[in-house]
């Protein structure tokens, strides 16, 4: 398998991304930012665990101070590892943190409800990055690109991929390089062709970018994991793929050793230890998501649960609800883990219905395009419920959000 040869890309003082360099592992603080004591904790065991960059949620700029006292109080502990600030929609915030931080994640069609405008801000911002030399990551997940681009091709893999490439035209027109760029959905199939395509579209360009790659709110347990293993290996065994994070609802430490067996598995060393469900996941998943096989052999001895769970993640059979779940982060405003649990618990007879369960009300909605259903945490004790994309309810108190979502479920 020959690596795409994509340009390298640093990241602070020691880090490179792309340009044929190993995969490198990263994850997402679960913490509140502004609680940062709990933020350099959570990192210190990240970064003990293995993981190469670290992203941090940057709600507002209100938190710029305490994402400073972080990267701050890391460096006297004598941990360099690379942050990332995750912004959403304010590019004042963006520009805030570029200053502070190794990289900032963003999507700059948030920028401003006027697209013009947005790209005015984009530019902005990048002026700012070429003088603090600040890496940048062009986040575009499904469900969550402006109007702009789905009036034009609609919520689908091609505009995920010519929206990214619109900024991407913009970085290279301005001679800024330092770009990393992801295009996640929870929809493995989905994923994997927006990745083909914006990779066909770069090559077009001329500048191959470094490509994080990741299967967005992949729920937890062994079900986030073959999800996980699926659509990011289809990409990896293609030479697709510089930098990796599996997003599990889970403690952000138990991502780490998937996204680094996957690192591995595409390695020329190989994983040290094997693990046959995520080996069965990445060798069969792949095959069944790109329609090169129909089933398992049954020669491969495959369990037949594991089975159902590699073609579900596949999105080939559905044998129970396809779920939804983002991993929280520092905009989660209840206890996203346990809610998680009790929904599926409560929801499993629903075989083939796809239930979201979703952290905040900035990425919730967006998010969770493929729902049936969906439960969003509003904050403040308090859940919005939807249906196909719209809310149903507001405001429900989160003792009382489950059984309502059943109400409403039938």
């Amino acid at each position: 398998m020959e690596r795409l040869k994509t340009i390298e890309v640093r990241i602070g003082d020691g880090l490179v991304i792309g340009g044929g360099r190993p995969v490198v592992v990263q994850t997402m603080c679960n913490t509140h930012t502004s609680d940062v004591d709990a933020t350099v904790t959570q990192c210190l065991e990240l970064a003990a665990a293995g993981a190469q960059m670290i992203r941090v949620t940057v709600p507002g700029l209100q938190d710029v101070p305490a994402l400073r006292e972080i990267r701050s109080r890391l460096n006297d502990a004598g941990c360099h590892i690379p942050l990332v600030a995750d912004i959403h929609f304010s590019s004042d915030t963006a520009v805030a943190c570029a200053s502070v931080v190794e990289k900032v994640r963003i999507n700059p069609g948030n920028f401003h409800p006027d697209h013009q405008k947005a790209r005015q801000k984009f530019a902005e911002f990048l002026e700012v990055c070429r003088e603090h030399g600040t890496a940048v990551r062009v986040g575009l997940n499904h469900g969550s690109l402006g109007k702009y681009i789905t009036d034009l091709y609609g919520n689908t893999p091609q505009a995920m991929a010519l929206a990214a490439m619109e900024w991407l035209q913009m970085c290279i027109d301005a001679s800024f390089f330092n770009v990393v760029v992801s295009l996640k959905a929870s929809n493995t199939v989905v994923m994997v062709q927006a990745y083909r395509e914006l990779v066909r579209l770069m090559k077009e360009s001329g500048v191959l970018f470094p490509l994080h790659l990741g299967v967005t709110e992949a729920g937890n347990g062994e079900s986030g994991r073959i999800k996980s293993c699926v659509g990011i290996a289809s990409l990896l065994r293609e030479g697709i793929g510089d930098t990796i994070r599996v997003s599990l609802t889970e403690t952000p430490v138990n991502e780490l050793p998937v996204a680094a067996y996957l690192a591995d598995y595409f390695s020329d060393a190989g994983p040290s230890v094997r693990n046959p469900m995520l080996d069965a996941a990445i060798k069969w998943g792949p095959m069944l998501l790109d329609r090169e096989i129909d089933a398992i052999p049954e020669s491969a001895g495959v369990d037949p649960h594991l089975e159902d769970e590699i073609m579900q993640a596949a999105r080939r059979r559905f044998y129970r609800p396809e779920y939804i779940a983002c991993p929280g982060c520092g905009r989660t405003m209840y206890n996203m883990e346990e809610t998680f649990e009790q929904v599926k618990r409560r929801t499993s007879h629903l075989k083939g219905m796809v239930i979201a369960v979703m952290g905040c009300i900035v990425n919730g909605p967006g998010e969770m395009a493929d729902a049936d259903w969906g439960y969003v945490g509003e904050g403040g004790g308090r859940v919005s419920i939807y249906h196909k994309g719209e809310p149903v309810l507001r405001h429900v108190p989160d003792s009382e959000a489950i059984d309502k979502l059943l109400e409403l479920i039938g």
